[in-house]
C-alpha cells in the first residue's frame, strides 16, 4: 500500500494550487481526477475565455493559466493520477492513525493520511434547451462549450445567456466575429459589473426581453428566429453559430455518501477548510460557510488554509503558518 500524506481531489485551479502549497509543505501528495487531463473547467469546457480576476493578471486566457498552475503545482513531483473518479470513501484504520482509502470508479484504491476536495461544482452538465432543432444541431454549430475560439472568426454569432459565460464569450468574440448578438430574457445580467459595461460599450448587438424560439439548418446552422417575450415580436438572424450559456446543473454524486455535512450540494467547513470528518478538508466552489464568495482567488487562499491544517493534523508537531515563500530556497 502506498500511502500518502494527502490525497487532493480535483485538478482544477484550486486543486493544482494545493498541491503545489502541500509540496512547499514538504508532504508527500498524490493529485487525482476524473477527467482525463489538468486544469478542471478551464481546460474542458473554457480553454480559450479571458478570466480577470486573478491577482497579477490584468487578464489571462484560461489554458495559460492552467498551463501556469501546472507548472507551480509540479515542481515537487507529485504523483499524478487521471481518469480516476472517486466513487467512495472508507476508513481503514480507525484506532491510532486514521487512514482513509479513496476507491475509484475503475476499482483502484488510493491512500492517504488526509484529503483535500477541491472538486468544484462536482459532475457537472449545462442546462439545455428543449428544442428539436437546438438538438438536431448541437455540434453543427449550436454548442455550450467553446474549446477552439478561430472557428468564430468572421462569422455570424448568437450567444443567449446573461450569467457571467455569456457575457464573458461575447466580450472575448466580438473583435473577432463579422456580427454578434445576444440575446437574454430579461434586463439583469447575472455577470460581473465591469463585464456587462463592457459589453455594451462594444460591438455586441444586446437584445433584452428576446429569447430562442427555433433554429435552422440541416448540416449546420444558417439561422435563428428570436422572439421578445413581452411583444411577442419575432426576428429572423442570418447565422453561423449559435451558444448557448445557460448555466449548469451541478450534482455532486457519490460524495453525498460520504458522511460529509453537505447543505444545498455545499460541503459544510469551519474556518481551517476542515469538514465535519476529522483529515478531511475541503477548498473552492465546492465548500460553504457564511459569507463565502465562490472565486478562484478565494479559492486559492481557502486551499493554502486547508493545506497548511492539513500538515500540523497529519504531524501535530509542525507550525500552521509555513513561513513566507520568499524566504524558502
Amino acid at each position: 500500500m502506498s500511502l500518502y500524506d494527502l490525497i487532493i481531489v480535483g485538478a482544477g485551479p484550486v486543486g493544482l494550487y494545493a498541491t503545489y502549497y502541500a509540496g512547499l509543505r514538504k508532504m508527500k501528495t498524490k493529485l487525482i481526477d476524473a477527467l482525463p487531463q489538468l486544469g478542471g473547467q478551464m481546460t474542458a469546457l473554457y480553454p480559450e475565455k479571458y478570466i480577470y480576476d486573478v491577482a497579477g493578471f490584468p487578464k489571462v486566457l484560461s489554458k495559460d493559466l492552467a498551463k501556469n498552475l501546472e507548472e507551480q503545482a509540479l515542481q515537487y513531483n507529485p504523483d499524478i493520477s487521471l481518469n480516476q473518479k472517486i466513487n467512495e470513501l472508507k476508513v481503514i484504520n480507525d484506532s491510532g492513525d486514521r487512514v482513509y482509502e479513496l476507491l475509484s470508479e475503475t476499482g483502484v484504491s488510493h491512500f492517504a493520511k488526509s484529503i483535500i476536495l477541491c472538486v468544484g461544482v462536482g459532475a457537472f452538465m449545462p442546462r439545455k434547451l428543449d428544442l428539436y432543432d437546438v438538438k438536431k444541431l448541437e455540434g453543427k454549430g449550436v454548442y455550450y462549450f467553446v474549446s477552439n475560439i478561430e472557428i468564430f472568426r468572421n462569422k455570424k454569432i448568437l450567444i443567449v445567456g446573461g450569467g457571467d459565460s455569456a457575457v464573458d464569450w461575447a466580450n472575448s468574440l466580438v473583435s473577432i466575429a463579422d456580427k454578434l448578438t445576444l440575446i437574454h430574457r430579461r434586463d439583469e445580467f447575472k455577470a460581473h459589473e465591469d463585464n456587462v459595461r463592457k459589453m455594451f460599450e462594444s460591438k455586441v448587438d444586446v437584445k433584452l426581453w428576446y429569447e430562442l424560439k427555433a433554429v435552422y439548418g440541416t448540416e449546420h446552422v444558417t439561422g435563428a428566429t428570436i422572439f421578445n417575450n413581452k411583444t411577442n415580436e419575432e426576428i429572423d438572424l442570418e447565422l453561423d453559430y449559435i451558444l448557448l450559456n445557460l448555466g449548469f446543473i451541478a450534482n455532486l454524486g457519490n460524495i453525498k455518501n460520504w458522511g460529509l455535512n453537505i447543505d444545498k450540494n455545499n460541503i459544510i467547513v469551519n474556518t481551517t477548510m476542515q469538514t465535519n470528518l476529522p483529515g478531511i478538508y475541503a477548498a473552492g466552489d465546492i465548500v460553504g460557510y457564511d459569507g463565502k464568495l465562490k472565486l478562484i482567488s478565494t479559492g486559492f487562499g481557502e486551499a493554502a488554509v486547508a493545506v497548511n491544517y492539513a500538515k500540523t493534523f497529519i504531524d501535530p508537531k509542525s507550525k500552521v503558518f509555513p513561513g513566507h515563500s520568499s524566504d524558502k530556497s
